[in-house]
């Protein structure tokens, strides 16, 4: 096959026509992860590591030189010591770099770095200065079997033969050699082959400075949840799976921009203590791996309603936050100048404690909540004379209990200041697999009348809220029943397959029922319409036949977790809940769609809603966005596999990275782009 083409920039022709150094531009350096392949750096970031390179080695003694900053300014080149780290996050393995000079064909990996300065060595010794033939639309490289070889250089387990200035074969001498069995097994050639391969001098491509990454206009923070201890690296493992999808999103849709969405992972559990291993110490041998599997979602949920590590929790996550959004900036300066913008991403119970976070929720409001709601209760009912009176000594200790703690707050405001909230505006929270709704259901939210995201988030705290879920998840609820409650017979929104032909935007898909067939049948308006859904109107939502079960243990615990740690909740349901048909499961039946008495439950006190003859709702309050997103289940997948895996499926979907990008672009494009007023 044609080797690809030399690109020089300015023209086909080299621009040395006699052999000499190499140029800055023409080397290329490479790094590489998890023991994979040589990669190489963008031309903007292999010329400067170059340019560094050439820096300390310049000097009489070595010089001092800067880290180089690459690859979109997640990572930085130790020039000195040949390694590469992140700058955001903490990596127990560095990742070498290698400078690249001589270069296999067809594969343009570099060779190793002592050979390939020997090799560079003995071309300048023995051809510096003298004419070069090579045009540089390289033709098919020919066998130079007949040819003689007029130079040649033994190394330790190959020799380098040189047919002419610029046709330079490598050959193995011992096929255990590393550079030999490297290169056959790159270009397939058996181990007794004779013929050699070509090396070339000079990277493909020139490094220009041109080459380079866009400005990042949009940051996103990807939040775990607390079942990371085990395994610290896992979120910074599965943000890059995300960014490299969103990579090949960015690619293939969005390539005409020149704005870029960063993926930095948030990693806040390592630096706490919590109980050490105190839990881990208690859990049976044998059960381990399905424990790990199935509780460490209810696991988690048990420490963060512990009134003795949630505060530790919120801190360290919001500590984080704060942290690499300060060193970003510090390193992108123009970032806020020119309105970079924030986004976060989190995950299982994450979304919680980012909720938390956002809306400065705590338990201690919820007991104040209570401590009120009793007091009213008190002065609505007769009472004794001793009894007021005692009441309203109560009231005035109380008042003047906050009289001297509003003191003492002034004079030591710096020792019990509030805890600093987020040093930026969040833009949108996507919420993935994500069991918030348990959460408020157990705060006693209730659904309202408004469609308004308000309800459970205020727009001004975030622009936008999504819930994004595999509907075998075990975690996930859906948000949507909490702002209104007819939405719990109203299927969440399918996110569309990643390679979708011009699919309908968001914003313009009509909610449609669960089960129209059912549903028509319940409600009289709609005795004309059909009872068997048409496929066009129908979501998938038909399924659950082999995953349900495991599904529902997995749900169960969730459940269980959060309710033990309630406590309050509980008080404050059977308090103000009142509406017992409200219970966490009823949010619930628009999804698993349990049949029977709760089926009726969800539907307690909903007017019956008018039909269309379509299948889809004309109800008389919709929501203003949508906020529950649900990935199409794949073709074939088994229902009991995904019911364990789905919990995890999100980080490198391609469906979601599409998701993601769709909302940030369209955001930043309607900003830069106020003609078209239409608004997701």
């Amino acid at each position: 096959t044609a080797l690809p083409e030399r690109r020089r920039p300015g023209g086909g022709r080299p621009r040395y026509e006699v052999v000499r150094e190499l140029g800055a531009e023409e080397g290329r350096w490479f790094y590489r992860e998890d023991r994979k392949t040589w990669k190489p750096f963008i031309g903007y970031d292999s010329l400067r590591i170059e340019l560094a390179f050439r820096a300390l080695g310049s000097g009489g003694e070595p010089a001092a030189v800067e880290p180089v900053c690459v690859r979109s300014g997640l990572y930085e080149v130790d020039v000195a010591s040949a390694e590469s780290y992140p700058v955001y996050w903490n990596q127990t393995e560095k990742i070498p770099v290698m400078r690249g000079q001589w270069f296999i064909d067809g594969t343009w990996q570099p060779l190793e770095e002592e050979e390939s300065n020997l090799i560079e060595q003995e071309h300048l010794n023995r051809f510096k200065g003298q004419q070069l033939q090579e045009s540089f639309d390289m033709e098919i490289s020919k066998p130079v079997d007949g040819k003689e070889a007029i130079h040649s250089l033994k190394l330790s387990r190959n020799h380098v033969d040189w047919h002419s200035v610029d046709e330079v074969y490598l050959y193995s001498d011992a096929t255990t050699s590393k550079i030999a069995r490297t290169v056959t097994q790159k270009l397939g050639f058996s181990k007794a082959s004779s013929s050699g391969t070509r090396l070339h001098r000079g990277y493909v491509e020139e490094a220009t400075l041109e080459d380079k990454p866009p400005q990042t206009s949009h940051i996103v923070f990807v939040v775990h949840g607390i079942g990371q201890k085990m395994d610290q690296g896992r979120i910074i493992k599965n943000t890059a799976m995300m960014r490299d999808t969103a990579r090949k999103v960015e690619e293939k849709y969005f390539s005409n921009l020149a704005t870029h969405v960063e993926f930095l992972p948030v990693e806040w559990r390592s630096k706490l203590t919590l109980d050490g291993d105190t839990v881990d110490s208690i859990t049976p041998d044998k059960v381990r791996g399905l424990r790990d599997m199935l509780n460490s979602s209810a696991m988690d949920i048990m420490y963060y309603t512990s009134p003795l590590y949630r505060d530790e929790l919120v801190k360290g996550l919001q500590q984080e936050l704060n942290r690499l959004y300060s060193l970003f900036c510090s390193r992108n300066p123009e970032f806020e100048e020119k309105g970079g913008k924030v986004s976060i991403v989190s995950h299982s119970l994450g979304c919680v404690i980012t909720y938390d976070i956002m809306t400065g929720w705590n338990p201690v409001r919820l007991y104040e909540q209570l401590l009120q709601k009793e007091e009213e209760e008190l002065e609505d009912r007769w009472m004794s004379y001793e009894e007021q009176r005692l009441l309203e000594e109560l009231y005035l200790t109380k008042q003047r209990l906050r009289e001297i703690e509003e003191r003492l707050h002034g004079l030591k405001a710096s020792t019990i200041s509030k805890p600093p909230v987020l040093k930026f505006k969040v833009e949108n929270f996507f919420c993935m697999g994500s069991p918030l709704a348990v959460f408020l259901a157990l705060r006693g939210i209730r659904p309202g009348t408004s469609g308004s995201q308000d309800h459970i988030l205020p727009r001004t705290i975030c622009n936008r809220l999504l819930n994004i879920f595999h509907p075998t998840d075990p975690v996930a609820y859906r948000l949507e029943p909490l702002i209104l409650k007819h939405y719990s017979n109203i299927s969440p929104v399918q996110i569309h397959w990643y390679n979708t032909a011009n699919p309908l935007p968001y914003e313009h898909m009509k909610p449609s029922f669960l089960n129209p067939g059912k549903e028509a049948t319940s409600a009289p308006e709609a005795e004309s319409a059909s009872a068997a859904p048409s496929p066009t109107t129908s979501p998938v939502m038909v399924r659950r036949h082999y995953g349900e079960s495991i599904t529902n243990i997995g749900k169960a615990s969730i459940l269980g977790a959060a309710s033990i740690g309630k406590g309050l909740g509980g008080m404050l349901f059977s308090r103000f809940g009142r509406s017992s048909t409200a219970t966490p499961q009823s949010m619930e039946t628009g999804k698993d769609g349990p049949e029977g008495d709760e089926k009726k439950a969800t539907t307690v006190g909903t007017p019956p809603l008018p039909h269309s003859s379509s299948g889809f709702l004309e109800p008389t309050v919709e929501l203003e966005h949508r906020i529950d997103f649900e990935l199409r289940e794949g073709l074939v997948e088994s229902r009991y596999w995904s019911a364990v895996t789905s919990h995890t499926a999100y980080w490198s979907s391609l469906d979601i990275a599409l998701f993601l990008l769709t909302f940030m672009y369209k955001q930043d494009q309607e900003e830069t782009d106020k003609s078209s007023l239409d608004t997701l």
